[in-house]
Protein backbone atom coordinates (compact mmCIF):
# COMPACT_ATOMS: atom_id res chain seq x y z
CA UNK A 1 0.00 0.00 0.00
CA UNK A 2 1.37 3.64 -0.99
CA UNK A 3 1.12 6.63 1.36
CA UNK A 4 -1.47 8.17 -0.14
CA UNK A 5 -3.30 5.02 0.09
CA UNK A 6 -2.90 4.40 3.79
CA UNK A 7 -6.63 4.88 5.46
CA UNK A 8 -5.70 6.34 8.42
CA UNK A 9 -3.84 9.22 7.30
CA UNK A 10 -6.80 9.91 4.95
CA UNK A 11 -9.17 9.96 7.77
CA UNK A 12 -6.80 12.67 9.05
CA UNK A 13 -6.01 14.45 6.89
CA UNK A 14 -10.24 14.50 6.24
CA UNK A 15 -10.30 15.46 10.44
CA UNK A 16 -8.17 18.52 9.53
CA UNK A 17 -10.46 19.52 6.60
CA UNK A 18 -13.69 19.52 8.76
CA UNK A 19 -11.96 20.85 11.55
CA UNK A 20 -10.13 23.49 9.26
CA UNK A 21 -6.85 23.52 11.54
CA UNK A 22 -4.56 21.54 12.56
CA UNK A 23 -5.06 22.16 16.38
CA UNK A 24 -8.96 21.50 15.33
CA UNK A 25 -8.26 18.10 14.46
CA UNK A 26 -5.62 17.38 16.99
CA UNK A 27 -8.79 17.99 19.74
CA UNK A 28 -11.31 15.99 17.77
CA UNK A 29 -8.81 13.10 17.57
CA UNK A 30 -7.76 12.79 20.84
CA UNK A 31 -3.99 13.55 19.76
CA UNK A 32 -0.95 16.29 19.49
CA UNK A 33 -0.44 18.55 16.83
CA UNK A 34 2.73 17.62 15.71
CA UNK A 35 1.36 14.12 15.60
CA UNK A 36 -1.32 15.31 13.37
CA UNK A 37 0.85 17.71 10.85
CA UNK A 38 3.81 14.80 10.56
CA UNK A 39 0.54 12.64 9.05
CA UNK A 40 -0.36 15.69 6.53
CA UNK A 41 3.68 16.40 5.42
CA UNK A 42 3.78 12.83 4.75
CA UNK A 43 0.61 12.17 3.00
CA UNK A 44 1.65 15.58 0.85
CA UNK A 45 5.42 14.10 0.43
CA UNK A 46 3.24 11.28 -1.11
CA UNK A 47 0.94 13.23 -3.40
CA UNK A 48 4.20 15.53 -4.52
CA UNK A 49 2.02 19.03 -3.94
CA UNK A 50 0.60 20.91 -0.97
CA UNK A 51 -2.87 19.52 0.46
CA UNK A 52 -2.91 22.19 3.10
CA UNK A 53 -2.12 26.46 3.10
CA UNK A 54 -2.13 28.27 6.29
CA UNK A 55 -5.39 30.54 6.25
CA UNK A 56 -5.22 33.03 9.38
CA UNK A 57 -5.10 30.91 12.26
CA UNK A 58 -5.94 27.76 10.77
CA UNK A 59 -5.93 25.82 7.09
CA UNK A 60 -7.46 25.90 3.67
CA UNK A 61 -7.88 23.19 1.51
CA UNK A 62 -5.57 23.58 -1.84
CA UNK A 63 -7.07 22.45 -4.84
CA UNK A 64 -5.02 19.25 -4.61
CA UNK A 65 -6.06 19.12 -1.14
CA UNK A 66 -9.86 19.25 -2.19
CA UNK A 67 -9.28 16.12 -4.43
CA UNK A 68 -7.98 14.21 -1.77
CA UNK A 69 -10.77 15.29 0.61
CA UNK A 70 -13.24 13.83 -2.18
CA UNK A 71 -11.57 10.71 -1.52
CA UNK A 72 -10.82 10.88 1.96
CA UNK A 73 -14.50 11.04 2.51
CA UNK A 74 -15.61 7.91 0.06
CA UNK A 75 -13.14 6.16 2.53
CA UNK A 76 -14.74 6.98 5.53
CA UNK A 77 -17.96 6.23 4.31
CA UNK A 78 -16.62 2.96 2.81
CA UNK A 79 -15.55 1.94 6.76
CA UNK A 80 -18.50 2.99 8.34
CA UNK A 81 -20.72 1.05 5.48
CA UNK A 82 -18.66 -1.73 6.69
CA UNK A 83 -19.16 -1.31 10.18
CA UNK A 84 -22.75 -1.14 9.98
CA UNK A 85 -23.22 -4.04 7.53
CA UNK A 86 -21.28 -6.35 9.80
CA UNK A 87 -23.91 -4.99 12.63
CA UNK A 88 -26.82 -5.78 10.64
CA UNK A 89 -25.45 -9.13 9.74
CA UNK A 90 -24.50 -10.27 13.95
CA UNK A 91 -28.45 -9.36 14.19
CA UNK A 92 -27.15 -5.97 15.93
CA UNK A 93 -29.49 -3.86 14.56
CA UNK A 94 -26.98 -0.87 16.04
CA UNK A 95 -25.17 2.07 14.60
CA UNK A 96 -26.25 5.94 14.03
CA UNK A 97 -28.20 7.95 11.39
CA UNK A 98 -28.15 11.74 10.74
CA UNK A 99 -30.98 13.24 9.25
CA UNK A 100 -31.41 17.35 8.15
CA UNK A 101 -34.45 18.66 7.14
CA UNK A 102 -36.14 21.63 5.97
CA UNK A 103 -38.72 23.06 8.88
CA UNK A 104 -41.80 21.49 6.94
CA UNK A 105 -40.63 18.57 5.71
CA UNK A 106 -39.57 17.64 9.62
CA UNK A 107 -43.29 18.63 10.73
CA UNK A 108 -44.59 16.72 8.17
CA UNK A 109 -42.47 13.72 6.46
CA UNK A 110 -39.81 12.74 8.40
CA UNK A 111 -41.76 11.85 11.98
CA UNK A 112 -43.71 8.67 10.89
CA UNK A 113 -40.66 7.61 8.66
CA UNK A 114 -38.47 8.07 11.65
CA UNK A 115 -41.17 6.68 14.19
CA UNK A 116 -41.18 3.77 11.76
CA UNK A 117 -37.10 3.21 11.97
CA UNK A 118 -37.50 3.22 15.73
CA UNK A 119 -39.67 0.54 15.75
CA UNK A 120 -37.53 -1.57 13.70
CA UNK A 121 -34.54 -1.07 15.16
CA UNK A 122 -35.18 0.54 18.08
CA UNK A 123 -31.02 0.31 19.19
CA UNK A 124 -30.27 2.55 16.31
CA UNK A 125 -29.47 6.13 17.37
CA UNK A 126 -31.60 8.40 15.20
CA UNK A 127 -31.26 12.10 15.08
CA UNK A 128 -32.54 14.80 13.35
CA UNK A 129 -31.62 18.42 13.21
CA UNK A 130 -34.18 21.23 11.54
CA UNK A 131 -32.00 23.45 8.85
CA UNK A 132 -32.65 25.57 5.70
CA UNK A 133 -31.81 23.49 2.59
CA UNK A 134 -28.23 25.23 1.67
CA UNK A 135 -27.18 24.26 5.22
CA UNK A 136 -28.79 20.61 5.16
CA UNK A 137 -26.61 20.33 2.10
CA UNK A 138 -23.26 21.36 3.69
CA UNK A 139 -24.08 18.99 6.40
CA UNK A 140 -23.91 15.99 4.55
CA UNK A 141 -21.13 17.56 2.47
CA UNK A 142 -18.82 17.86 6.32
CA UNK A 143 -20.14 14.43 7.56
CA UNK A 144 -22.15 15.92 10.37
CA UNK A 145 -25.39 14.74 8.58
CA UNK A 146 -26.06 11.12 6.27
CA UNK A 147 -29.00 12.75 5.08
CA UNK A 148 -30.20 16.01 3.84
CA UNK A 149 -34.11 16.45 2.59
CA UNK A 150 -33.85 19.61 0.81
CA UNK A 151 -36.07 21.78 -1.36
CA UNK A 152 -36.15 24.21 -4.51
CA UNK A 153 -38.84 25.36 -6.82
CA UNK A 154 -39.54 23.95 -9.97
CA UNK A 155 -38.51 27.31 -11.99
CA UNK A 156 -35.49 27.55 -10.03
CA UNK A 157 -32.05 27.31 -11.41
CA UNK A 158 -31.99 23.23 -11.50
CA UNK A 159 -28.69 22.42 -9.27
CA UNK A 160 -25.19 20.72 -11.32
CA UNK A 161 -24.13 17.96 -11.00
CA UNK A 162 -21.83 17.29 -7.87
CA UNK A 163 -20.83 14.65 -5.64
CA UNK A 164 -23.84 14.06 -4.19
CA UNK A 165 -26.44 12.19 -5.16
CA UNK A 166 -29.59 13.68 -5.64
CA UNK A 167 -33.23 12.42 -5.48
CA UNK A 168 -36.67 13.86 -6.04
CA UNK A 169 -38.90 12.62 -3.47
CA UNK A 170 -42.13 14.77 -4.30
CA UNK A 171 -43.83 17.65 -5.04
CA UNK A 172 -46.24 20.45 -3.25
CA UNK A 173 -47.74 23.88 -3.86
CA UNK A 174 -46.56 27.04 -2.90
CA UNK A 175 -50.24 28.72 -1.61
CA UNK A 176 -51.17 32.48 -0.76
CA UNK A 177 -51.63 33.16 2.73
CA UNK A 178 -54.13 36.12 3.24
CA UNK A 179 -56.85 37.18 5.96
CA UNK A 180 -59.77 34.71 6.47
CA UNK A 181 -62.33 37.75 6.53
CA UNK A 182 -60.40 39.07 2.72
CA UNK A 183 -63.29 39.10 0.06
CA UNK A 184 -62.95 35.64 -2.28
CA UNK A 185 -60.20 35.10 -4.29
CA UNK A 186 -57.15 36.28 -4.90
CA UNK A 187 -56.96 34.58 -8.35
CA UNK A 188 -53.65 35.80 -9.05
CA UNK A 189 -50.14 36.79 -7.79
CA UNK A 190 -50.67 39.87 -9.27
CA UNK A 191 -54.15 40.26 -7.59
CA UNK A 192 -52.10 40.83 -4.45
CA UNK A 193 -49.62 43.36 -5.87
CA UNK A 194 -50.83 46.29 -3.03
CA UNK A 195 -49.88 44.29 -0.31
CA UNK A 196 -48.07 43.97 2.72
CA UNK A 197 -45.70 41.20 2.80
CA UNK A 198 -44.47 38.84 4.71
CA UNK A 199 -41.17 36.76 3.98
CA UNK A 200 -39.39 33.76 4.71
CA UNK A 201 -35.81 31.96 5.10
CA UNK A 202 -33.38 33.36 1.97
CA UNK A 203 -34.87 30.65 -0.28
CA UNK A 204 -38.47 31.23 0.39
CA UNK A 205 -37.85 35.33 0.20
CA UNK A 206 -35.85 34.64 -3.67
CA UNK A 207 -38.74 32.95 -5.12
CA UNK A 208 -41.25 35.25 -4.16
CA UNK A 209 -39.71 38.26 -5.32
CA UNK A 210 -38.95 36.02 -8.73
CA UNK A 211 -42.93 34.94 -8.95
CA UNK A 212 -44.18 38.69 -8.00
CA UNK A 213 -41.18 40.21 -11.11
CA UNK A 214 -42.80 37.55 -13.20
CA UNK A 215 -46.25 39.12 -12.07
CA UNK A 216 -44.82 43.08 -12.79
CA UNK A 217 -44.50 44.23 -9.23
CA UNK A 218 -41.85 44.46 -6.64
CA UNK A 219 -43.43 43.09 -3.10
CA UNK A 220 -43.41 45.75 -0.58
CA UNK A 221 -41.63 43.19 2.87
CA UNK A 222 -42.40 44.21 5.84
CA UNK A 223 -41.79 41.22 8.09
CA UNK A 224 -39.68 38.49 8.20
CA UNK A 225 -39.50 35.28 9.53
CA UNK A 226 -38.68 31.53 9.30
CA UNK A 227 -41.37 30.65 11.10
CA UNK A 228 -44.55 29.27 9.48
CA UNK A 229 -46.97 29.58 12.19
CA UNK A 230 -45.42 33.34 12.89
CA UNK A 231 -46.37 34.28 9.04
CA UNK A 232 -49.87 32.77 9.99
CA UNK A 233 -50.68 35.04 12.99
CA UNK A 234 -48.99 38.08 11.17
CA UNK A 235 -51.38 37.28 8.26
CA UNK A 236 -54.36 36.51 10.62
CA UNK A 237 -53.44 40.27 12.46
CA UNK A 238 -53.93 41.78 8.95
CA UNK A 239 -50.23 43.10 9.08
CA UNK A 240 -49.89 41.32 5.61
CA UNK A 241 -49.71 38.48 2.87
CA UNK A 242 -47.33 35.46 2.22
CA UNK A 243 -46.62 32.43 -0.28
CA UNK A 244 -46.10 29.38 2.28
CA UNK A 245 -45.71 25.91 0.78
CA UNK A 246 -48.78 23.55 1.42
CA UNK A 247 -46.90 21.61 3.97
CA UNK A 248 -47.13 24.78 6.04
CA UNK A 249 -50.46 24.01 6.53
CA UNK A 250 -50.41 20.67 6.83
CA UNK A 251 -48.47 21.23 9.85
CA UNK A 252 -50.47 23.82 11.25
CA UNK A 253 -53.80 25.86 9.72
CA UNK A 254 -53.80 29.58 12.48
CA UNK A 255 -57.11 30.62 12.98
CA UNK A 256 -58.07 33.70 10.70
CA UNK A 257 -55.78 32.62 7.82
CA UNK A 258 -56.95 31.28 4.44
CA UNK A 259 -54.83 29.15 1.99
CA UNK A 260 -55.40 30.14 -1.67
CA UNK A 261 -54.04 28.57 -4.89
CA UNK A 262 -52.81 31.35 -6.98
CA UNK A 263 -51.71 31.58 -10.94
CA UNK A 264 -47.97 32.83 -11.54
CA UNK A 265 -46.27 30.53 -7.98
CA UNK A 266 -44.23 27.34 -9.18
CA UNK A 267 -44.27 24.40 -7.12
CA UNK A 268 -41.63 23.04 -4.21
CA UNK A 269 -39.86 20.16 -5.14
CA UNK A 270 -38.45 17.70 -2.69
CA UNK A 271 -35.43 16.19 -2.75
CA UNK A 272 -33.16 13.90 -0.50
CA UNK A 273 -29.18 14.01 -1.02
CA UNK A 274 -27.15 11.40 0.54
CA UNK A 275 -23.08 10.57 -0.34
CA UNK A 276 -23.02 7.33 -2.82
CA UNK A 277 -21.12 4.72 -0.64
CA UNK A 278 -23.81 6.18 2.27
CA UNK A 279 -26.36 4.16 0.59
CA UNK A 280 -24.83 0.94 1.91
CA UNK A 281 -25.45 2.04 5.27
CA UNK A 282 -28.36 0.26 6.47
CA UNK A 283 -29.90 2.80 8.50
CA UNK A 284 -29.35 5.35 5.53
CA UNK A 285 -30.95 2.93 3.24
CA UNK A 286 -33.78 2.32 5.91
CA UNK A 287 -34.74 6.37 5.97
CA UNK A 288 -34.46 6.80 1.87
CA UNK A 289 -36.77 3.73 1.45
CA UNK A 290 -39.02 5.50 4.47
CA UNK A 291 -38.75 8.37 2.61
CA UNK A 292 -39.72 7.24 -0.33
CA UNK A 293 -42.79 5.85 0.76
CA UNK A 294 -43.83 8.61 2.91
CA UNK A 295 -42.96 11.08 -0.06
CA UNK A 296 -45.63 8.44 -2.12
CA UNK A 297 -48.65 9.14 -0.01
CA UNK A 298 -48.00 13.04 0.24
CA UNK A 299 -47.30 13.40 -4.08
CA UNK A 300 -49.80 16.11 -5.52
Amino acid sequence: MTALGDPRRLLIFREVARAGSLAGAARALGWTQPAVSQHVRRLEEAAGTPLVVRAGRGVALTEAGRVVLRHADAVADRLEAAEHDLAALAGLRTGRVRVAAFPTAAAVLLPPVLAALLRQAPRLDVHLDECEPPEAEAAVRDGSADVAVVFRHVLDTAPGEGDLLREPLTRHGVLAAVPADRPAGPDRLADLAGERWIAGCARCRAHLLRCASAAGFTPDVRFATDDHVVAQRLVASGLGVALLPAWAFAASVQEGVRAVPVRGVDDRVVEVLVRPDARRVPGVAAVLAGLRTAAARHAS
